[in-house]
């Protein structure tokens, strides 16, 4: 496949800084899709480990929007290699553009192997994942590790596209490997008593334990759908997917709905990082 072309003067090329907020948008090249993403910090004192991508790029005559929200845990160092490496890599497979389900789960997986041999420099901790790829504005490639979500407003109705990855809804196959899932009174299910997923991007200690395949799914892009929203679960803890939506239709410019909905997650007193992109259609 031909490498990545190099983006237009006219494409936002945005990544999320280490600050304890970040905002901001873009659009395609013809103006008929914008986004706008927020990122902000938890209360939890350690850095921020939430990232994202948010960007229209033109690659062999297509035009492709990238969005994604990665959150780390143990650290920021796999959320920010997978920032600069996983699109990538799934435009990299030869049967992307034939076979867009099959490239994304297989570029997950390969992904996922890279950081683990990489544990030196990347350490012991993990990410969730959730990640879409628009093709020329019209299908929609979503996929997802972890409780990181998708959701599309379809005429103003919720649909959630991803599988939160929890760890009760697993824990057979968890048992089955040898693992356990701890419920601790007033805490949640944990892989081994330590991680609230299932599925995730490194976290080698508990590797043996956890799936690093994605749920991946298309889905046509029409006149009903005019929203998509990608948030972690700082997001999602506090809010369910038909307020988010109610917010964010509300908003003409995606920024401010993005901002909006960070904004009301910390108001309700979301203690984790909270991060969203959000995707106006039309």
């Amino acid at each position: 496949m031909d490498k990545l072309c190099c983006f237009k003067p006219s494409y936002s090329q945005l990544v999320a800084s280490r600050s304890s907020s970040s905002t901001g948008k873009g659009k395609n090249h013809e103006g008929s899709i914008k986004y706008g993403f927020s990122l902000v910090k938890g209360r939890a004192d350690h850095p921020m480990e939430d990232y994202h991508v948010a960007k229209f790029v033109q690659i062999q005559e297509k035009e492709l929007g990238l969005f994604a929200i990665y959150d780390g845990h143990l650290g920021d160092r796999v959320p920010a290699y997978l920032q600069k490496h996983l699109f990538s890599n799934i435009l990299k497979e030869d049967e992307f553009w034939e076979d867009p389900i099959r490239s994304i789960s297989k570029a997950y997986e390969r992904t996922d192997q890279a950081i683990l041999s990489n544990s030196s420099d990347l350490g012991r901790g993990g990410s969730t994942a959730v990640t879409a790829i628009l093709i020329n504005g019209r299908k929609l490639c979503v996929a997802n590790l972890g409780d990181s979500r998708a959701v599309l407003s379809m005429r103003g109705q919720a649909v959630q596209l991803t599988t939160d990855h929890e760890p009760n809804l697993e824990r057979g196959i968890i048992e089955n490997k040898g693992g356990f899932v701890s419920n601790m009174p007033g805490d949640v299910p944990r892989v081994n008593g330590q991680l609230a997923v299932s599925r995730a991007f490194g976290d080698k200690s508990l590797k043996l334990h956890l799936r690093s395949d994605p749920d991946v799914q298309n889905t046509d892009i029409d006149a009903d759908i005019d929203i998509l929203i990608l948030a972690s679960d700082g997001l999602w803890k506090v809010m369910s997917n038909q307020e988010a939506v109610d917010i964010a239709t509300r908003i003409r410019d995606p920024q401010r709905a993005a901002k909006q909905l960070t904004a009301e997650a910390l108001k309700r007193d979301s203690k984790d990082d909270i991060s969203c992109v959000v995707v106006r259609f039309r």
